[in-house]
């Protein structure tokens, strides 16, 4: 691949830019070169004005680089957002106005009709949206975003069911705090209890995956017209969401057949071998009482989501369990994928 792609990262101090931080120290393709957070960490050496949260070590290097401010100008042609959403739609779109390629984990964009909302297993062709997107915003750069974690579990879970006509989604979550940041939730509302509401979640579900399972148009991406209907909750786990899934389905598919289905499913990143690509994006698991996320949230480097417990429906056709990582598939590993898919198919 030549010599390494000079990286960036927006909101680098948090919960999803440590993440960033560590899935790209060593990695084969890009190479953090400028880090960027707010006005108070600006100026300051990494290692100062981050509390380090992840339980892998922070990397030398980079610790001991210096904190820029989030502002165009000295960072390089990539960047990877790790904002917050309450400032990431107009920093994200200023360093796109001045020629970056944004790779955004933040919610802001996702819905604009000439934004890509990437999972490249699933719909790598959107990709082709920059084009227009380009034409439309005046931008010299782009942006391309990642799906909130929770649909991202879904949606994988759900690809592989395609071919057989996907017509209804009913979908109950069981959701990691770490899912909130940190410090996230107060232990004193989380232990030993059940949240039944994590805010806005439920829409961000209902709608990103129809235009995720989409086909890109002239004017934008024309949604899948599966209807979802999703209820989320919190739950006292640490990482891993968990969702308890039910379709409907214009075919009428063997319960074999549905299974074949999970365990053939490959997409683009594998057949391009990406680095970062699970060798199986979607893991069937035989036992009945998988998956767990203690168990198996790190399948795959985290990268792989879980399906198990598929079982006819009595109300609609098919129940299953699915379950992935929500802050490495659900956030920073889905951005850095989604860069190295830019990167194989000649858009970096």
């Amino acid at each position: 691949m030549g010599a390494k792609i000079e990286a960036g990262v927006l909101g680098a101090t948090g919960t999803v830019g440590q993440e960033f931080i560590t899935r790209l120290a060593d990695h084969p393709w890009f190479t953090v070169t400028w880090i960027g957070a707010s006005e108070r960490s600006a100026g300051k050496a990494y290692r100062d004005a981050t509390p380090w949260r992840l339980p892998t070590a922070r990397p030398d290097r980079i610790a001991a680089m210096t904190v820029d401010r989030v502002t165009p100008g000295r960072a390089p042609r990539l960047l990877f957002s790790g904002l917050d959403a309450s400032v990431a739609g107009d920093v994200e779109a200023e360093f796109a106005r001045a020629g970056h390629i944004v790779v955004s984990n933040a919610r802001n964009h996702r819905m604009d009709p000439v934004v890509p909302l990437v999972i490249p297993e699933v719909n790598a062709d959107h990709l082709a949206l920059l084009t227009g997107q380009r034409a439309a915003k005046g931008w010299l750069g782009g942006i391309v975003t990642n799906p909130n974690c929770s649909t991202i579990v879904l949606a994988l879970a759900l690809a592989p069911f395609r071919r057989f006509g996907l017509q209804q989604v009913i979908v109950s979550t069981l959701q990691a705090i770490s899912g909130g940041g940190y410090p996230g939730v107060p232990s004193l509302d989380v232990v030993g209890n059940v949240i039944p509401v994590v805010r806005g979640e439920e829409s961000k579900m209902e709608t990103e995956t129809q235009k995720i399972l989409g086909r890109v148009t002239g004017a934008g991406v024309e949604s899948h017209p599966v209807t979802v209907s999703a209820g989320t909750t919190r739950v006292p786990v640490i990482n891993g969401h968990t969702e308890l899934v039910t379709v409907s389905l214009d075919a009428d598919p063997a319960l074999k057949e549905m299974i074949a289905a999970v365990r053939d499913f490959r997409g683009r990143p594998q057949e391009l071998e990406l680095p970062g690509a699970p060798a199986r994006p979607v893991l069937y698991l035989d036992e009945e009482d998988r998956p767990q996320p203690r168990l198996d949230a790190d399948r795959g480097r985290g990268m792989a989501v879980c399906v198990g417990r598929l079982r006819p429906c009595p109300v609609l056709d098919y129940k299953f369990v699915a379950m992935g990582h929500n802050t490495v598939r659900g956030a920073a590993g889905a951005a850095v994928l989604n860069a190295e898919l830019l990167k194989a198919t000649g858009q970096l």
